[in-house]
């Protein structure tokens, strides 16, 4: 992944909390066919080494490990108009752009088709997502022969992990005003992703609620 200098994101533990965060990617795999690739809800441990998913059976990705793998997750992202730019008033020489953040996850993919690790995989998988609600969903809700029915359907994929790649593009390189007016033209923008991507950038220290 190109990453300028202004946006190149380096720090491990901030890769690992985007991609935790994202907790969806799409697993890229290059097999006797070509490149093959398949969106995918993931688990990541805390220090970025092991990433665990699974995929239905069908699902030829996973036939195709052990093998070198990519994982890319991306965070947020959204359009951003040169409207927003001060500068487009004064000089006029602005144009349209992309703000977002990803994580690129490099590794090695291995297939884990035994019974007891894709269980685990699933009840792990489910805890974290259902951690956000009120009445959290428990695995065990569902009839038993019903969830053994469900895990044979599904191949448990693992990816460890040999190198994070992450880039935050949030208006770094612009000048406080333009920065300023992109945070604050981003609160009422109707393009998707907009809120979340000015949330990244009042989080990341580059701007303030107030677009200051």
């Amino acid at each position: 992944m190109f990453r300028s200098r202004h946006f190149a994101e380096d720090d491990a533990g901030t890769m690992v909390a985007m991609a935790r965060a994202a907790g969806f990617g799409h697993l890229v795999v290059a097999g006797e066919e070509g490149l093959a690739s398949t969106p995918v809800p993931f688990l990541i441990d805390d220090e970025g080494e092991v990433v665990r998913a699974h995929l239905a059976r069908p699902n030829p990705v996973w036939r195709v490990a052990p093998c070198d793998a990519l994982l890319i997750v991306p965070v947020t992202d959204t359009y951003v108009t040169p409207s927003w730019y001060p500068s487009k008033a004064e000089h006029g020489k602005v144009v349209p752009t992309w703000n977002y953040e990803i994580v690129h996850l490099h590794g090695t993919l291995v297939a884990r088709d035994d019974d007891a690790w894709i269980e685990q995989m699933v009840r792990d998988l489910t805890d974290h997502h259902e951690a956000a609600f009120d009445r959290p969903w428990p695995v065990d809700d569902a009839p038993a022969d019903y969830l053994t029915k469900m895990r044979k359907a599904i191949v448990g994929v693992e990816l460890t992990v040999t190198r994070l790649d992450g880039k935050r593009k949030l208006s770094q390189n612009k000048n406080e005003d333009d920065l300023a007016g992109t945070i604050a033209g981003l609160a009422g923008s109707p393009v998707r992703g907009a809120a979340a991507v000015r949330a990244a950038m009042i989080d990341d220290g580059t701007g303030t609620a107030d677009g200051r």
